[in-house]
């Protein structure tokens, strides 16, 4: 694919899959979060050695590999608990501030700081979330243990996308997606022995579930995404994930009979018009 805004949407869609897999499959968030990324790991290691396409990457890179594999893990571990603890909208609109904590991040402590128009459209996209999920919620402080995972896999998120926009300037995505799901897949694995999380007795339905998970949403998904990392800017890749709301509501809505209101409708234009704002510039060059 050589639109890096395509495989980025087609990305989003595949993602935005995931919380109503997660909702309705009757397994433990971390037990999912484990296949999640041990499927895809298996799947996109056999295809690599098959077609020899791994790539070693020097010891910095490999460095940075590692703390990819651990932050993203740990962004998918509770953001699975934030699904389950809430619903998969809002979970998923929590899980995407990433946005803003990838500008502050690049503020403080890169020089390619973001553009006005960067931060205008941020602003307007969280603006959008709070109109979407109700003002009522922040005014009142009503965050229960949903919001609070769901807020810190944003955060986890947002590390990921910094780190992994260095490593792919060494690797190309599937070398990189391959080391780094093997990272997570191993961190979350200790994790579920530590915790005493089930690993075996799920129905076939289950297990195919899972399966859809590992390859679709992860592998297919994150290959798709890490294309565009590659060739765009992370902070304006981490923004445009904020559709993973609008795909997953309309989801949810339809398979868990989750309600979009007025509100949510409204909320979710605003975010689309921030995110929009983001790429202004890029398309008058």
């Amino acid at each position: 694919m050589k639109n890096p805004r395509l495989a980025l949407l087609l990305g989003i869609f595949c993602i935005s899959v995931f919380p109503i897999l997660v909702k309705w499959t009757p397994v433990s968030a971390l037990s999912s979060a484990f296949y999640r990324m041990a499927i895809a790991f298996a799947v996109v290691l056999t295809i690599v050695l098959l077609r020899k396409k791994l790539e070693f990457p020097n010891r910095k890179t490999a460095w940075l590999i590692v703390l990819c594999g651990l932050f993203f893990g740990s962004d998918i571990a509770v953001w699975n608990i934030a699904i389950q603890k809430s619903t998969a909208t809002q979970a998923t609109l929590l899980a995407n501030l990433a946005p803003i904590w990838v500008g502050l991040l690049m503020f403080f402590f890169l020089p390619n700081k973001p553009k006005r128009n960067f931060w205008i459209g941020a602003a307007l996209a969280v603006f959008g979330m709070v109109v979407l999920i109700g003002f009522e919620t922040f005014y009142t402080l009503k965050f229960d243990i949903g919001f609070l995972f769901g807020v810190l896999s944003g955060i986890f998120y947002a590390f990921y996308m910094l780190l992994s926009k260095s490593v792919l300037r060494q690797l190309q995505p599937i070398s990189f997606m391959t080391y780094s799901m093997a990272v997570s897949a191993v961190f979350i694995g200790i994790i579920c022995l530590v915790s005493g999380e089930p690993f075996f007795g799920f129905s076939p339905t289950v297990w195919s579930v899972l399966l859809v998970e590992g390859v679709v949403c992860q592998l297919i998904a994150w290959l798709l995404i890490s294309y565009a990392t590659q060739h765009m800017e992370a902070n304006r890749v981490s923004l445009s994930l904020l559709l993973q709301v609008l795909f997953a509501s309309i989801i949810a809505w339809l398979f868990l009979k989750e309600t979009i209101t007025f509100q949510m409708f409204v909320g979710g234009c605003i975010i689309l018009v921030g995110i929009g704002i983001t790429f202004y510039k890029k398309q008058e060059a």
